[in-house]
């Protein structure tokens, strides 16, 4: 049972650093340093929206309208965050 909570941890730490990735490269796509122009960029771009956006669409749903504030990055975060918490203060208890 231990070593499936340590999977599940890891891909709790893998979905962080996805969420995060995609954070801040729209940040550095919307300050200009990096250009989706540029094919490796687009592709990395693209590839992160695929896998956020389903995540993303669904918390969007219950966020009210914030007009060009996302919060649906720090709510996914805060998320994941938890979730490592909960399952580390009960890992050992099985």
């Amino acid at each position: 049972m231990i070593s499936i909570l340590q999977i599940i941890l890891m891909a709790l730490d893998i979905a962080w650093f996805i969420i995060l990735a995609h954070v801040i490269m729209s940040w550095l796509i919307n300050f200009r340093v990096l250009n989706l122009q540029q094919l490796l960029v687009a592709q990395m771009w693209h590839g992160i929206n695929r896998l956020v956006n389903p995540v993303y669409s669904r918390i969007r749903q219950f966020l009210p309208n914030t007009g060009g504030l996302d919060f649906a990055p720090l709510i996914a975060l805060f998320a994941v965050y938890a979730l490592r918490i909960i399952i580390q203060n009960n890992l050992y208890s099985y």
